[in-house]
């Protein structure tokens, strides 16, 4: 069996600091992530719309949905913390309505910040890790991706798209050092899932075999460790978290 060789560290002690990118790092989920990244020593920054960031975060203002922001966005944290290494594509939004009531703008704006924002910071984030010889990209899609869920047919659309996306990144870059996974978070505690009605909750629980809601920091966990370089061997893979939810999807 040949050896493999170890990425390189600062010392034996001390794992080398990776340029991290997490977008949408202001709330919820995509926070979670930028902080526990943190707190294991990279250097994180994101993207974000309006602010917000969490402490020891290189915030960058811009927007996925425009190419020629995230390319300005890449740029500044390129010159900060150099070519990014680990890039998490968090970014999202939700639209819901009926198909029947849903409008054109409603399905493509859904699409344009979640799988096609999606699509934008991976490319320009694949030039420098083709560059490097090795990546991490993690797609962030939901268990509607592949469970479905009435009244968000753009939203469980453009989730279940980023399973094609990853695993054809993997066919075309996995060669090169870089891997391309999905996490598919479930119903996770957070202030959207805290505005629901009571029996809205009630209900939702009752279909999780968990029996609880997620927490944030435990999608960043499965995150963590598809970044790593534990995770090497790791890709094409949906990884959810979700309870039990949407087993078998």
């Amino acid at each position: 069996m040949p050896a493999t060789t170890p990425e390189p560290t600062t010392s034996d002690a001390t794992p080398r600091q990776r340029s991290v990118l997490v977008t949408g790092a202001n709330r919820g989920i995509g926070r979670a992530i930028a902080e526990r990244l943190v707190a294991g020593g990279d250097k994180v920054a994101t993207i974000v719309r309006s602010g917000g960031a969490p402490d020891g975060v290189l915030e960058v203002i811009g927007d996925v949905r425009d190419t020629a922001s995230v390319d300005a966005a890449f740029t500044q944290v390129e010159a900060a913390h150099g070519p990014v290494e680990v890039l998490v594509a968090n970014a999202g939004i939700t639209r819901d309505q009926l198909l029947m009531r849903m409008t054109d703008d409603e399905f493509a704006e859904v699409l344009d910040v979640n799988l096609t924002g999606a699509f934008r910071v991976v490319r320009r984030a694949s030039k420098g890790m083709i560059r490097l010889r090795r990546g991490r990209i993690v797609l962030i899609s939901s268990v509607v991706g592949l469970y479905g869920s009435p009244g968000q047919v753009n939203y469980a659309s453009s989730k279940s798209a980023l399973v094609g996306m990853a695993r054809s990144i993997t066919r075309e870059l996995g060669a090169r050092g870089i891997t391309a996974n999905v996490v598919a978070p479930g119903f996770i505690d957070t202030d959207m899932t805290k505005a629901l009605p009571e029996d809205r909750q009630q209900a939702y629980l009752g279909s999780i075999p968990a029996g609880r809601f997620g927490q944030a920091d435990e999608v960043a966990a499965a995150v963590q460790f598809l970044a790593s370089d534990a995770a090497a061997y790791v890709s094409g893979a949906v990884l959810p978290v979700d309870g039990g939810l949407g087993m078998g999807h």
